[in-house]
């Protein structure tokens, strides 16, 4: 019995493992405990193994390639429509054995660790800013409800509010004031954690060639270029910019039929934060544009054509395609970048 392919249901404690030979037939299923998992795949013998994209896949997926394994993730949707009957531990490790052995499957490329450690400080970063968010509505909130309204913009709240605890001709109470005041003091310490995981992210930007050479790209900076380094890793994993584009969710979603194209909106796939960043980016770079009275550009005609809102994501699946040609065939970034063409 040789095993050539295997499926691994990941989890906390218990795996499921399901594996077959050359032939396609089941010669193995078993669970395995965490603690069991390095013994049991150090005396098997090289094969290939397939895990969905989930939590701690690329820590197994480093662990099981020093073992000598090829090891390839899959995002959860694409191995869904393999599973055969009722959802369990065992449907689900024989549906990932069946999806990695497809010719067409799309792999998840395996991160190290270092790409995780700066992509943990831009997820921590990222939950710091919606909860400094959420406290400065909650405090423009309450202060509402006794008439007392602040200006939208989270600057507002630090310059507005304290007046407001202090002036004595409003009716607020005194428990009131204090506990507005709780409040501010709880979003400077969440403002204050912001502002240090962006040195820390700004400190890795300076030390990596790559993310600095993506900072030039205008609309891009250095979160930006951080993240995009950290989650894309080898370009050459992508067939094309486009491709990066799609991963990203920044093309438009299809419902053609009958050699009938029809076109709809942004498809949204992908990573929700790199999309973001790349469209607010967008935004700043149109937003200097419009204040040039003298702009030209590309970007200034598809503004003029269509709206802000569809020119921003036209320019961030532009930057897209830029970083992954920067990172793929390792260049500079060229503002007045012209494509040579053949001369017949």
């Amino acid at each position: 019995m040789k095993i050539t392919t295997v499926g691994i249901d990941l989890a906390k404690n218990v795996f499921q493992v399901h594996g077959i030979d050359e032939h396609g037939k089941a010669v193995l299923k078993k669970q395995l405990r965490r603690d069991q998992m390095a013994a049991f795949f150090v005396n098997l013998s090289p094969c290939l193994i397939g895990m969905e994209a989930c939590g701690s896949a690329h820590h197994w997926g480093r662990e099981l390639q020093s073992m000598g394994h090829t090891v390839r993730l899959m995002a959860p949707q694409f191995v869904k429509p393999y599973v055969k009957t009722n959802k369990n531990d065992a449907a689900d490790a024989e549906a990932i054995c069946e999806a990695v052995g497809r010719p067409n499957m799309r792999f998840v490329p395996v991160k190290n660790v270092e790409q995780q450690a700066v992509l943990a400080l831009h997820r921590v970063r990222q939950g710091f800013v919606r909860a400094r968010t959420a406290q400065a509505n909650q405090i423009r909130g309450l202060l509402g409800e006794f008439g007392l309204i602040v200006p939208q913009g989270i600057g507002h709240i630090a310059k507005r509010v304290p007046e407001l605890i202090e002036d004595g001709a409003n009716e607020l109470p005194g428990a009131f004031r204090l506990l507005i005041q709780r409040l501010l003091d709880h979003l400077k310490e969440l403002d204050r954690q912001v502002e240090e995981l962006e040195d820390k992210i700004h400190a890795w930007h300076r030390s990596s060639d790559l993310s600095r050479k993506l900072a030039m790209v205008p609309g891009i900076g250095p979160i930006t270029a951080s993240a995009l380094v950290a989650s894309i890793g080898d370009a050459k994993n992508f067939d094309g910019g486009r491709q990066v584009a799609a991963w990203l969710g920044l093309v438009p979603r299809q419902h053609s039929s009958g050699g009938k194209s029809n076109l709809l909106g942004m498809s949204k796939r992908g990573d929700t934060y790199l999309r973001t960043l790349l469209i607010h980016g967008a935004r700043s770079v149109i937003y200097r544009v419009s204040q040039r009275a003298d702009a030209c550009s590309w970007i200034s005609s598809v503004v003029n054509r269509r709206n802000k809102n569809v020119a921003a994501v036209a320019l961030a699946n532009k930057n897209a395609r830029i970083v992954w040609a920067l990172l793929a065939h390792d260049r500079q970034f060229d503002a007045g970048y012209v494509r040579s063409t053949a001369v017949a």
